[in-house]
């Protein structure tokens, strides 16, 4: 009976053992079951969807990265206006790019520093006007004009002035300005001295005729005297500035002549002075210069001149200097400059401007070269000859 019952149990243990082989591999099994990543046989297929990684649908909110504010390039955020304008009753304010005023009124402009220094219209200087005040406080400089007229019309500006010593420059961060129309409506046009004024007309950049004008909203515009006719402006070769007149961009010879201006606003028009516009042939630069002695070739006791002449524009004034054999030894020579304008042709004008040295009694210690140096606005410019005892 023992060996029956130790016959028995041995099966059972067998019966076991085939059924756990029987079972879907854990997951040691499963991992021992991978060889290059291909399954094993015997893998239980997926299941539809299985191991699929679904989406999470939490939003998530985009990180921006912060930036710093953009430095303005806007040139008036670097440097404020230190000008203010007085009102009534005490009060201040900062004036407009541009104001209208009543001819007749007072106005007082201030601005803030200890050494300020103001620009205005420049015949306000001419005529020494006393209308005009101009103090230095300890904390401002004022500006007070009374009893104001069409004429007082124009720019005003101050800036602080830096100094070291004897060295000042103006402080560009420190200034102010204002453009001011004196309205009166019987003086449509800023009034001048003159009935009768020239403009030079440059290849090389624009000319402006200067009528300009007392009530910004007048209606203004340019004619020829002859032909009669007006020229319009285009915005492009003409164009108008209500504070500085007609500007011709690019002028040409087929723009001299005589013009005027004619405004109206509100009521019978007005004529403004005459223009003559004169074309300037030679370009802008340093001077155009030559220089010719009378005769290379000198005798003891003749007299020598040496002519230096420049050509240019109208309006340069020329300035000479010389350098001559007997200038160390103070040798007495005599110097004489001058200029006038000349008409190659209708409407065209050149300045000549000239300079001669005269020596007289000739002698050795003459001989040599004589230098001529002419300088305008523009540069300068140097040409020689050289005279000889015969």
């Amino acid at each position: 009976m023992l060996f029956h019952s130790l016959n028995k149990l041995l099966k059972v243990v067998a019966r076991s053992r085939r059924q756990i082989s029987q079972k879907p591999l854990g997951l040691t099994g499963l991992s021992e079951a991978y060889v290059g990543g291909e399954s094993a046989k015997g893998k239980r297929p997926k299941e539809p969807g299985e191991n699929k990684i679904k989406p999470l649908n939490k939003k998530v909110k985009p990180k921006i990265p912060k930036l710093k504010e953009k430095e303005s390039t806007d040139s008036s955020s670097k440097s404020q206006s230190i000008m203010t304008q007085v009102m009534d009753k005490g009060r201040f304010q900062k004036p407009a790019a541009t104001l209208s005023l009543s001819a007749g009124q007072n106005i007082e402009l201030r601005c803030k520093g200890n050494n300020i220094r103001w620009s205005y219209p420049s015949y306000l200087d001419t005529f020494k006007d006393s209308r005009l005040s101009i103090k230095q406080l300890d904390r401002y400089g004022q500006l007070i004009l009374v009893n104001s007229t069409a004429a007082d019309t124009g720019e005003y500006s101050c800036w602080l002035q830096l100094c070291h010593g004897d060295n000042c420059k103006k402080d560009e961060s420190k200034t102010g300005s204002t453009y001011i129309f004196f309205t009166d409506k019987g003086e449509l046009f800023v009034p001048t001295p003159n009935y009768f004024e020239i403009v030079y007309l440059h290849p090389d950049k624009p000319s402006v005729i200067p009528c300009r004008i007392t009530i910004p909203s007048a209606k203004v515009t340019l004619h020829r005297e002859f032909p009669a006719e007006e020229i319009k402006t285009d915005g492009t070769n003409v164009i108008y500035d209500m504070k500085r007149g007609f500007i011709y961009q690019h002028p040409t010879s087929d723009h001299k002549g005589v013009v005027y201006c004619r405004a109206e606003s509100q009521g019978a028009p007005q004529i403004s002075i005459k223009y003559q516009l004169l074309y300037v042939e030679v370009p802008s630069g340093p001077p155009s210069t030559t220089i010719m002695a009378s005769s290379s070739q000198a005798e003891g006791g003749d007299n020598v001149n040496i002519l230096c002449t420049v050509l240019g524009e109208p309006d340069i004034e020329v300035k000479f200097s010389w350098m001559y054999p007997g200038q160390e030894s103070e040798r007495p020579v005599t110097i004489q400059d001058s200029w006038r304008l000349i008409n190659r042709g209708i409407g065209h004008t050149t300045r000549i401007s000239r300079s001669v040295i005269v020596i007289e009694d000739f002698e050795t210690s003459d001989a040599g070269n004589y230098v001529c140096v002419a300088q305008n606005s523009r540069g300068q410019t140097t040409v020689a000859t050289s005279v000889e005892l015969a």
